[in-house]
Formats: structure tokens, C-alpha cells, sequence
């Protein structure tokens, strides 16, 4: 970078960096609630005789959490919920490359089979969605969170989703949510389609032997329907492919060289940068809602796996260069915004900036807003308020609250106390 980073921002980046760490309390209590679930809901799917497609079913945790990137609180988790191979299929690409219509090659007797359509070859992402819901209200009428102060609820469904998601929650009713959970069903095919198959550029970065590697894993389908008005048959029953499993594997083993992060000596900042970058989109988010409505945290891990793919030696992101290898991320994030183009990292021909995905006006806000950040200082980095531990907001459940009527009456006996003390006081001097 050829601008220096000034005293006062490089401390502030670092300080802040420590501070949007998930706590170990908060992650402990957590992972022993979501696990419980997990736990007990796959043994609640072996168990249901009415759903074969879902009896073998295999839950792979995903999301910046499982990829240990995950900011502020443990609030947020996502389960990936892998089901049988599917039989000798076609998949036809819909977009640039993420999203398709996937095709039985003939009638089948695999489970499949309850939830295609008509012409009993093509597979209905909206019957899988729909069956997913069925299944997790079913298991939550009789589960119970192991943490008796909370309980598990089922939210609505939401247009364009392909999760069920679920709330923990106080025991009392209309009380806030403390985690949420997303259930995504996922069909496993083998053979990549041909929009991705080249596979993500990491020749450079992690080796040729490692790209291999990665397309030699399976790819997995979530029912998501492209968005749009007038949509057509396939775009409604349309499934999106998803690369999950293994952005969490790029960002775990994340370094040029096999050794970095394995010891302090060999510590880098990469992740430390991706942590700061989704603070910075969630604050934009949160102080901008309408006008970017469209930017989520995958802009941001785009951004980040393009910028590893091209700084890929681990020198350039040594633990002293965090302030400048952060700022240089923003950068690349305009830079992305102000040309309109962020090609996903695995469909490179799908732009995720592309006007179908984030209207232009919208883009040249982002860009005014990242502008805006880089020449005061970031100071959306800052916390407005401080993240109330979990722990802490199930204990002030326990806590009783005083009514208005008792808080009077103590200010009044007080008040009293005092004049009584005052007039003893008084007489005492006479």
C-alpha cells in the first residue's frame, strides 16, 4: 500500500479487531445449546418413518461461525442438511452459473421420487423446502432446549430463502431472540456443472494439487428460487448451487505455505481482515438500511477470496500489516463497487454486482459510503453500544423487575430517611 497508515487509525483497527472477538463464555454456552439441537434433531430424522429421503441425512455446520470468523456474538449458526446422493441426473444452468434445474435422467424408485414433478424427472426445490419445514416443526413440538430458561421456535418462511430458521429464545413470550439457526437441506451431486467447472483460481494461491483436490469434492444443491417477476416454471422450482463446505475449508487452510497459523511464529492477519470487513458491512447495513438493503457479508468473503487468490504469499499478510492489508481490503471492495463487477469466486460468469443482483444506484451509494469511510477513519468500525453477553441476558431473566408503584414508593422512604436524618442531625447541634 503507498499511503501510510496513520498512528491513531493502525491502533484503532487493532483495538478493534480484539474487540469484535467472540467471547470464550458466549462460545462455549453456545456450541453446548446448537450441538444438543443438532444432535437431536438428525436422531429425530432416522427415526421418521414418514420421510426416507431424510433418514440418512448428514449435517454439515457451515457458516463464518464453523469457519471461526464469526464477529461480536455467537448469535448466528448454519447447518447445512445433506441428504442421499442423487441418481443419475442432469443439471441446467438458469444464470451466469448459480442457479439450475436439476433433471432425473429416468423415473426412479430413490426417495427422490416423492418430490419431483409431473413429469416425474424434474426435481421440485419448493416440495424439498416445504418438506424441510414439516419435519423441523414436527421435532420442535416435542423438544426441548437443554437450557430450561429458553426455548426453540420456528420463524416464517421467507420469500427467496432456502433455510428454515429457527429462534432461542427467552422462555417468556414476545422475548428476543438470543441465537438463530438456519436448517438448509442440500442434494449432493457428483459432477460439477460446467459454468463451475474449472473450479476456483488458487493455482497461485493453495497450488494446482489443492485445486484438484477441490474439484474432486462433491457439489451441493440448496432449493433456492431465482428472483424476479413473471418467473418462469424452472426459475420457481430452481435450486442454487452452493460451495460451502469448501469456502470453509480455503479459509481454514488458508496459507500459501502448509505452516501458516500453525504456531505463533507462523501467524498471519487474513482472517482477522475478513472479521473487520464484516464488521464494516454490518455497520453500513445497519446505518443504511434501505439504501443497502442488497450488500450482505458475501460481498465481503468475495472480496476476500479474490484478494487472496491475488496477494497469495504469506509475507503480505504478516500480523504487523493488519491496518494496511485491512484498509487495502476496503479498497478492493469499492474498487468492485465502482465497476460494477465482483465475479463469484466459483461461477466466475455470475456477477454478484451485476444490476439483477445490487440496482447501479444503490452500487454508487456503497461506493460513496466506503469513500466516505476511508477519509474519516472508519468510523462505523467503532461500536455504537457494547454486545451484551448471552450468558448475561439469560441471567437478567432471573432478575426481578420493580414496578413504577414500588420504584415510587422506595424514592419516598428514602426521601424521608433522609430529611429524618437531617432534622436528628440538626437537633444534635443545637
Amino acid at each position: 500500500m503507498s499511503d501510510p497508515v496513520s498512528p491513531e487509525l493502525t491502533n484503532w483497527i487493532k483495538v478493534t479487531a480484539k474487540e469484535i472477538k467472540v467471547r470464550q463464555d458466549d462460545r462455549s454456552w453456545a456450541t453446548e445449546v446448537v450441538n444438543h439441537f443438532r444432535e437431536n434433531l438428525l436422531k429425530f430424522l432416522k427415526s421418521s418413518s414418514d420421510a426416507p429421503l431424510f433418514e440418512s441425512a448428514v449435517i454439515l455446520n457451515t457458516g463464518s461461525y464453523f469457519e471461526k470468523v464469526k464477529i461480536h456474538s455467537p448469535n448466528e449458526f448454519d447447518m447445512m442438511l445433506m441428504l442421499q446422493r442423487l441418481p443419475s441426473s442432469n443439471v441446467t444452468c438458469l444464470d451466469g452459473g448459480l442457479f439450475y434445474r436439476i433433471d432425473l435422467q429416468r423415473p426412479t424408485r430413490h426417495p427422490i421420487k416423492d418430490f419431483v414433478l409431473e413429469n416425474e424427472l424434474t426435481v421440485s426445490s419448493s416440495r424439498v423446502l416445504n418438506e424441510v419445514h414439516r419435519l423441523v416443526r414436527k421435532f420442535i413440538k416435542t423438544y426441548k432446549a437443554p437450557d430450561k430458561r429458553c426455548r426453540w421456535e420456528v420463524n416464517r418462511k421467507r420469500m427467496f430463502s432456502p433455510a428454515v430458521t429457527l429462534s432461542l429464545c427467552r422462555s417468556e413470550k414476545n422475548s428476543e431472540e438470543l441465537i438463530s439457526v438456519d436448517v438448509v437441506a442440500a442434494l449432493e451431486v457428483q459432477t460439477w456443472p460446467s459454468a463451475v467447472r474449472d473450479g476456483p483460481d488458487v493455482g497461485n494461491w493453495l497450488g494446482k494439487k489443492v485445486r484438484q483436490e477441490i474439484r474432486g469434492q462433491p457439489c451441493y444443491f440448496v432449493p433456492k428460487r431465482l428472483k424476479g417477476r413473471n418467473v418462469n416454471v424452472d426459475a420457481k422450482e430452481s435450486w442454487r448451487i452452493s460451495f460451502s463446505h469448501i469456502e470453509k475449508k480455503l479459509i481454514a487452510c488458508h496459507g500459501n505455505k502448509k505452516t501458516c497459523c500453525e504456531s505463533k511464529d507462523t501467524r498471519c492477519c487474513r482472517k482477522q481482515c475478513l472479521m473487520l470487513l464484516k464488521s464494516l458491512i454490518e455497520g453500513l447495513k445497519q446505518t443504511f438500511p434501505e439504501q443497502l438493503e442488497d450488500l450482505c457479508s458475501y460481498h465481503g468473503k468475495t472480496t476476500f477470496l479474490h484478494t487472496l487468490s491475488s496477494r497469495y504469499d504469506d509475507s503480505m499478510w504478516a500480523c504487523p500489516m493488519l491496518p494496511s492489508c485491512f484498509l487495502l481490503l476496503v479498497t478492493a471492495l469499492k474498487d468492485h463497487a465502482q465497476q460494477g463487477v465482483l465475479p463469484h469466486f466459483f461461477a466466475p460468469n455470475c456477477n454478484l454486482f451485476s444490476p439483477s443482483y445490487f440496482p447501479r444506484k444503490k452500487l454508487l451509494f456503497l461506493v460513496e459510503a466506503l469513500e466516505d469511510q476511508l477519509r474519516d477513519g472508519l468510523p462505523l468500525l467503532k461500536p455504537q453500544t457494547p454486545v451484551c453477553p448471552l450468558r448475561s441476558a439469560l441471567v437478567n431473566v432471573e432478575t426481578p423487575q420493580l414496578s413504577s408503584v414500588q420504584t415510587n414508593k422506595i424514592h419516598i422512604i428514602t426521601c424521608a430517611f433522609v430529611i429524618i436524618i437531617a432534622v436528628v442531625s440538626s437537633l444534635a447541634w443545637m
